[in-house]
Protein backbone atom coordinates (compact mmCIF):
# COMPACT_ATOMS: atom_id res chain seq x y z
CA UNK A 1 0.00 0.00 0.00
CA UNK A 2 3.23 2.55 -0.37
CA UNK A 3 2.60 5.73 -2.93
CA UNK A 4 4.95 6.73 -5.64
CA UNK A 5 5.04 10.41 -6.36
CA UNK A 6 6.90 12.43 -8.80
CA UNK A 7 9.35 15.57 -7.76
CA UNK A 8 9.54 18.18 -10.29
CA UNK A 9 12.98 19.99 -9.65
CA UNK A 10 14.63 23.13 -11.52
CA UNK A 11 17.98 24.67 -11.46
CA UNK A 12 18.41 22.61 -7.82
CA UNK A 13 14.98 23.20 -6.35
CA UNK A 14 12.08 21.19 -5.52
CA UNK A 15 8.83 22.03 -6.97
CA UNK A 16 6.59 23.88 -4.28
CA UNK A 17 3.20 21.26 -5.06
CA UNK A 18 5.84 18.82 -5.28
CA UNK A 19 6.95 18.98 -2.35
CA UNK A 20 3.29 19.08 -0.95
CA UNK A 21 2.57 15.88 -2.98
CA UNK A 22 5.71 14.10 -0.92
CA UNK A 23 4.22 15.64 2.42
CA UNK A 24 0.76 14.24 1.62
CA UNK A 25 1.94 10.91 0.55
CA UNK A 26 3.41 10.45 3.71
CA UNK A 27 0.69 11.00 6.14
CA UNK A 28 -1.56 9.15 4.31
CA UNK A 29 0.88 6.08 3.72
CA UNK A 30 1.25 6.05 7.49
CA UNK A 31 -2.71 5.35 7.97
CA UNK A 32 -2.51 2.36 5.15
CA UNK A 33 0.74 1.11 6.95
CA UNK A 34 2.66 2.16 3.98
CA UNK A 35 5.36 3.89 2.49
CA UNK A 36 5.38 7.04 0.65
CA UNK A 37 8.44 6.76 -1.85
CA UNK A 38 9.81 9.87 -4.63
CA UNK A 39 10.89 9.55 -7.98
CA UNK A 40 13.11 11.92 -9.69
CA UNK A 41 14.12 12.52 -12.99
CA UNK A 42 16.98 14.41 -14.72
CA UNK A 43 21.16 14.69 -14.87
CA UNK A 44 23.56 15.19 -12.72
CA UNK A 45 22.23 18.06 -10.83
CA UNK A 46 20.67 14.90 -8.81
CA UNK A 47 22.88 15.09 -6.11
CA UNK A 48 22.34 11.98 -3.23
CA UNK A 49 22.37 15.31 -0.75
CA UNK A 50 18.96 16.69 -2.86
CA UNK A 51 17.50 13.70 -3.66
CA UNK A 52 17.88 12.20 0.46
CA UNK A 53 16.41 15.87 1.63
CA UNK A 54 13.08 14.62 0.30
CA UNK A 55 13.45 12.59 3.27
CA UNK A 56 12.02 15.71 5.70
CA UNK A 57 9.28 15.62 3.78
CA UNK A 58 7.67 12.36 4.58
CA UNK A 59 9.35 9.99 1.63
CA UNK A 60 11.63 7.12 3.01
CA UNK A 61 13.37 6.08 -0.45
CA UNK A 62 13.52 8.17 -3.50
CA UNK A 63 14.05 6.36 -6.71
CA UNK A 64 16.43 8.89 -9.09
CA UNK A 65 16.72 8.22 -12.91
CA UNK A 66 19.05 9.47 -15.46
CA UNK A 67 16.35 10.78 -18.40
CA UNK A 68 15.21 14.63 -19.86
CA UNK A 69 13.52 16.45 -17.07
CA UNK A 70 10.65 18.63 -18.14
CA UNK A 71 9.04 16.36 -20.61
CA UNK A 72 6.37 13.75 -19.33
CA UNK A 73 7.04 10.74 -21.84
CA UNK A 74 10.34 9.90 -20.25
CA UNK A 75 8.64 10.03 -16.42
CA UNK A 76 5.77 8.25 -18.00
CA UNK A 77 8.40 5.60 -18.72
CA UNK A 78 10.35 5.47 -15.64
CA UNK A 79 6.81 5.55 -12.57
CA UNK A 80 5.83 2.72 -14.90
CA UNK A 81 8.38 0.70 -15.13
CA UNK A 82 8.27 1.41 -11.18
CA UNK A 83 4.87 0.50 -10.46
CA UNK A 84 4.94 -2.44 -11.95
CA UNK A 85 7.81 -3.61 -10.81
CA UNK A 86 7.33 -2.70 -7.09
CA UNK A 87 3.78 -2.74 -6.86
CA UNK A 88 2.74 1.01 -5.97
CA UNK A 89 -1.22 1.28 -5.59
CA UNK A 90 -1.01 4.79 -5.48
CA UNK A 91 0.83 7.70 -7.76
CA UNK A 92 0.16 10.58 -6.76
CA UNK A 93 0.73 14.20 -7.73
CA UNK A 94 1.19 18.12 -6.74
CA UNK A 95 -0.84 20.06 -9.15
CA UNK A 96 0.46 21.75 -12.41
CA UNK A 97 0.33 21.12 -16.15
CA UNK A 98 3.26 18.77 -15.99
CA UNK A 99 1.77 16.60 -13.55
CA UNK A 100 -1.46 16.46 -15.53
CA UNK A 101 0.47 14.96 -18.80
CA UNK A 102 2.71 12.99 -16.77
CA UNK A 103 -0.48 11.34 -14.70
CA UNK A 104 -2.43 10.69 -18.36
CA UNK A 105 0.05 9.49 -19.93
CA UNK A 106 0.23 6.73 -16.54
CA UNK A 107 -3.55 6.25 -17.16
CA UNK A 108 -3.36 5.15 -20.39
CA UNK A 109 -0.17 2.90 -19.98
CA UNK A 110 -1.46 1.08 -17.23
CA UNK A 111 -5.25 0.83 -17.68
CA UNK A 112 -5.04 2.97 -14.61
CA UNK A 113 -8.04 4.56 -12.94
CA UNK A 114 -7.29 8.68 -12.63
CA UNK A 115 -8.97 11.56 -10.67
CA UNK A 116 -7.65 14.88 -12.00
CA UNK A 117 -8.55 18.40 -10.19
CA UNK A 118 -8.50 16.55 -6.46
CA UNK A 119 -8.69 18.89 -3.14
CA UNK A 120 -8.13 16.59 -0.78
CA UNK A 121 -7.28 12.60 -0.16
CA UNK A 122 -8.26 10.50 2.60
CA UNK A 123 -7.94 7.03 4.04
CA UNK A 124 -11.39 5.03 3.89
CA UNK A 125 -11.84 1.69 4.54
CA UNK A 126 -8.24 0.81 4.10
CA UNK A 127 -7.78 2.54 0.95
CA UNK A 128 -7.29 6.01 -0.44
CA UNK A 129 -10.63 8.25 -1.65
CA UNK A 130 -10.04 11.25 -3.39
CA UNK A 131 -12.12 14.37 -3.25
CA UNK A 132 -12.66 16.93 -6.41
CA UNK A 133 -15.37 19.34 -7.32
CA UNK A 134 -18.06 19.19 -10.14
CA UNK A 135 -20.12 20.56 -12.26
CA UNK A 136 -18.16 24.14 -12.19
CA UNK A 137 -17.49 23.54 -8.31
CA UNK A 138 -21.08 23.34 -7.45
CA UNK A 139 -20.69 19.85 -5.85
CA UNK A 140 -17.63 17.95 -4.42
CA UNK A 141 -17.71 13.94 -4.85
CA UNK A 142 -15.68 11.16 -3.62
CA UNK A 143 -13.52 8.97 -6.25
CA UNK A 144 -12.15 5.62 -5.09
CA UNK A 145 -10.93 3.41 -7.27
CA UNK A 146 -11.61 -0.57 -8.49
CA UNK A 147 -8.62 -1.14 -10.56
CA UNK A 148 -4.47 -2.39 -9.83
CA UNK A 149 -3.29 1.71 -9.93
CA UNK A 150 -4.87 4.61 -9.12
CA UNK A 151 -3.50 7.81 -9.96
CA UNK A 152 -4.42 10.79 -8.02
CA UNK A 153 -3.57 14.63 -9.44
CA UNK A 154 -4.32 17.68 -7.17
CA UNK A 155 -4.81 20.97 -7.89
CA UNK A 156 -2.40 23.45 -7.32
CA UNK A 157 -1.48 24.14 -3.71
CA UNK A 158 -4.22 21.36 -2.93
CA UNK A 159 -1.63 19.89 -0.77
CA UNK A 160 0.26 21.28 2.20
CA UNK A 161 3.98 21.03 2.26
CA UNK A 162 5.07 19.70 5.67
CA UNK A 163 8.88 19.95 6.52
CA UNK A 164 10.02 17.80 9.72
CA UNK A 165 13.16 20.45 9.94
CA UNK A 166 14.61 17.21 11.61
CA UNK A 167 16.96 16.30 8.68
CA UNK A 168 15.24 13.33 7.74
CA UNK A 169 17.62 11.47 4.97
CA UNK A 170 15.73 9.08 2.48
CA UNK A 171 17.25 6.31 0.72
CA UNK A 172 18.27 7.25 -2.62
CA UNK A 173 18.24 4.05 -5.06
CA UNK A 174 19.40 4.58 -8.68
CA UNK A 175 16.96 2.73 -11.68
CA UNK A 176 18.08 2.17 -15.19
CA UNK A 177 14.87 2.97 -17.59
CA UNK A 178 15.42 1.94 -20.98
CA UNK A 179 13.54 4.99 -22.66
CA UNK A 180 10.70 4.40 -25.32
CA UNK A 181 11.68 5.40 -29.46
CA UNK A 182 9.01 8.19 -28.54
CA UNK A 183 10.21 9.16 -25.69
CA UNK A 184 12.98 10.67 -27.35
CA UNK A 185 11.51 12.60 -29.81
CA UNK A 186 11.22 16.17 -27.74
CA UNK A 187 13.33 18.03 -26.42
CA UNK A 188 13.24 21.84 -24.74
CA UNK A 189 14.60 24.67 -26.40
CA UNK A 190 13.72 26.90 -23.53
CA UNK A 191 11.64 26.65 -20.32
CA UNK A 192 9.94 29.48 -18.50
CA UNK A 193 6.33 31.01 -17.58
CA UNK A 194 4.42 33.34 -18.96
CA UNK A 195 1.19 33.69 -15.96
CA UNK A 196 0.17 37.47 -17.58
CA UNK A 197 1.14 39.70 -14.51
CA UNK A 198 4.19 40.81 -12.26
CA UNK A 199 3.27 39.06 -9.28
CA UNK A 200 2.36 35.36 -9.12
CA UNK A 201 -0.56 34.69 -6.54
CA UNK A 202 -0.08 30.64 -5.93
CA UNK A 203 3.18 31.49 -3.71
CA UNK A 204 1.99 34.56 -2.09
CA UNK A 205 1.85 34.87 1.88
CA UNK A 206 -0.98 37.78 2.10
CA UNK A 207 -3.40 37.81 -0.72
CA UNK A 208 -5.99 40.56 -0.65
CA UNK A 209 -9.34 39.19 -3.04
CA UNK A 210 -11.19 41.52 -4.84
CA UNK A 211 -15.24 40.61 -5.58
CA UNK A 212 -18.16 41.94 -7.60
CA UNK A 213 -18.48 43.96 -4.22
CA UNK A 214 -15.90 46.38 -5.11
CA UNK A 215 -18.57 47.79 -7.70
CA UNK A 216 -16.18 48.47 -10.59
CA UNK A 217 -13.01 48.06 -11.96
CA UNK A 218 -11.44 51.10 -10.51
CA UNK A 219 -12.65 49.47 -7.04
CA UNK A 220 -9.73 47.35 -7.14
CA UNK A 221 -7.63 50.24 -6.47
CA UNK A 222 -8.61 49.76 -3.20
CA UNK A 223 -7.96 46.38 -2.79
CA UNK A 224 -4.82 46.88 -4.05
CA UNK A 225 -3.84 49.85 -1.65
CA UNK A 226 -4.45 47.13 0.64
CA UNK A 227 -2.32 44.62 -0.85
CA UNK A 228 0.70 47.33 -0.89
CA UNK A 229 0.34 48.31 2.70
CA UNK A 230 0.49 44.66 3.37
CA UNK A 231 3.24 43.56 1.39
CA UNK A 232 1.02 41.11 -0.43
CA UNK A 233 -1.11 40.61 -3.83
CA UNK A 234 -4.22 41.12 -5.33
CA UNK A 235 -6.32 37.94 -6.52
CA UNK A 236 -9.94 38.17 -8.01
CA UNK A 237 -13.28 36.32 -8.64
CA UNK A 238 -14.05 34.61 -11.96
CA UNK A 239 -16.97 37.23 -11.62
CA UNK A 240 -14.84 40.22 -12.07
CA UNK A 241 -12.18 38.74 -14.54
CA UNK A 242 -15.26 37.86 -16.88
CA UNK A 243 -16.38 41.42 -16.25
CA UNK A 244 -12.71 42.89 -17.36
CA UNK A 245 -11.96 44.73 -14.35
CA UNK A 246 -8.84 42.99 -13.32
CA UNK A 247 -6.41 40.51 -15.09
CA UNK A 248 -7.01 36.41 -15.82
CA UNK A 249 -3.73 35.95 -14.06
CA UNK A 250 -5.62 36.94 -10.60
CA UNK A 251 -7.96 34.65 -11.10
CA UNK A 252 -9.17 32.19 -8.17
CA UNK A 253 -11.50 29.53 -8.59
CA UNK A 254 -12.41 27.08 -11.06
CA UNK A 255 -10.78 27.84 -13.67
CA UNK A 256 -8.33 30.07 -12.09
CA UNK A 257 -5.50 29.34 -9.34
CA UNK A 258 -5.83 27.64 -6.25
CA UNK A 259 -3.86 29.22 -3.53
CA UNK A 260 -2.78 28.96 -0.08
CA UNK A 261 -1.52 32.12 1.55
CA UNK A 262 -0.98 32.39 5.57
CA UNK A 263 -3.59 35.36 5.19
CA UNK A 264 -6.44 35.47 2.61
CA UNK A 265 -8.45 38.80 3.30
CA UNK A 266 -11.86 38.91 1.06
CA UNK A 267 -12.96 41.98 -0.07
CA UNK A 268 -16.52 41.91 -0.96
CA UNK A 269 -16.86 38.30 -1.78
CA UNK A 270 -19.32 36.45 -1.57
CA UNK A 271 -17.56 33.44 -1.43
CA UNK A 272 -19.65 30.85 -3.48
CA UNK A 273 -18.21 27.52 -4.23
CA UNK A 274 -16.62 27.41 -7.19
CA UNK A 275 -14.40 30.50 -5.53
CA UNK A 276 -14.39 28.39 -2.25
CA UNK A 277 -12.53 25.65 -3.63
CA UNK A 278 -9.71 27.45 -5.13
CA UNK A 279 -9.13 29.42 -1.61
CA UNK A 280 -9.92 27.27 1.16
CA UNK A 281 -6.52 26.07 2.16
CA UNK A 282 -5.39 29.19 3.32
CA UNK A 283 -4.38 29.46 6.82
CA UNK A 284 -6.06 32.36 8.02
CA UNK A 285 -9.40 34.15 6.01
CA UNK A 286 -10.75 37.32 7.57
CA UNK A 287 -13.82 38.65 5.12
CA UNK A 288 -15.19 41.93 4.65
CA UNK A 289 -19.04 42.04 3.20
CA UNK A 290 -21.97 44.07 4.07
CA UNK A 291 -24.28 41.03 3.80
CA UNK A 292 -24.52 39.24 6.56
CA UNK A 293 -25.69 36.05 4.97
CA UNK A 294 -22.58 36.07 2.54
CA UNK A 295 -21.44 31.98 1.85
CA UNK A 296 -18.16 33.18 2.69
CA UNK A 297 -18.49 33.80 6.20
CA UNK A 298 -19.25 30.35 6.97
CA UNK A 299 -15.54 29.19 6.56
CA UNK A 300 -13.84 32.84 7.17
CA UNK A 301 -11.93 32.93 10.97
CA UNK A 302 -12.61 36.66 11.09
CA UNK A 303 -15.74 38.41 9.20
CA UNK A 304 -16.74 41.95 9.50
CA UNK A 305 -20.10 42.72 8.56
CA UNK A 306 -19.57 46.72 6.88
CA UNK A 307 -19.65 48.50 4.05
CA UNK A 308 -16.00 47.80 2.66
CA UNK A 309 -15.89 51.67 0.67
CA UNK A 310 -15.46 52.60 4.58
CA UNK A 311 -13.24 49.92 6.20
CA UNK A 312 -10.40 49.25 3.97
CA UNK A 313 -9.37 53.00 3.52
CA UNK A 314 -9.40 52.69 7.32
CA UNK A 315 -7.41 49.39 7.20
CA UNK A 316 -4.74 50.20 5.26
CA UNK A 317 -4.31 53.33 6.69
CA UNK A 318 -3.86 51.48 10.44
CA UNK A 319 -1.48 49.18 8.36
CA UNK A 320 0.86 51.93 7.00
CA UNK A 321 0.64 53.45 10.40
CA UNK A 322 1.73 50.56 12.26
CA UNK A 323 4.82 50.14 10.27
CA UNK A 324 5.58 52.88 10.11
CA UNK A 325 5.36 53.34 13.92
Amino acid sequence: MSILTYVLHYEGEFNKNSLGAVSEAGKLAKELGGEAHAVVVGGDDLSDDLCASLGNYGASKVWRAKAPEGLAQPVVDVMAKLIQDNGYRYALFGGGLLGFEIGAGLTARLGAGVTMEVTAVKVQDGKLVAERPILQDSAIVDVDYTGDVGIIIGRLNAFEIQDAGNGASAQVEDVDVSLSDFSTRATIVQRGEQRGADVNIEDADLLVGGGRGLGKAEGFKLAEDLADALGGAVAATRAVVDAGWYPYAAQIGQTGKTVAPKLYLAVGISGAIQHKVGMQNSENIVAINKDPNAPIFEFSDLGVVGDLNKIVPKLTEAIKAKKGG
